[in-house]
């Protein structure tokens, strides 16, 4: 299966959420919050680069849930600023 390929606005949104966790993460390794969330280094590595710009939804939740976010901020947060 092709998938289809990513809007602008899709990509900036992969790159917000990037930047919130990476922030969040704060001096934690990357290591260390993967382990707590249950993913890998390399998908949270992945993620937080913009590589993967639309991450599962429970990836998103398990990661919210290691960094002691709520699913509202991080929805909120990845919004895009009105133009």
């Amino acid at each position: 299966m092709v998938r289809t390929p990513l809007t602008p606005e899709e990509r900036d949104r992969g790159e917000r959420l990037g930047r919130l966790l990476r922030e969040a993460r704060g001096d934690r390794s990357m290591a260390e919050v993967a382990a707590s969330a249950g993913i890998s280094p390399e998908t949270l590595r992945k993620i937080e680069t913009g590589r993967a710009p639309t991450p599962a939804f429970f990836t998103v939740s398990a990661l919210a849930g290691a960094l002691g976010l709520s699913m509202d901020e991080l929805a909120g947060r990845c919004v895009p600023a009105p133009v």
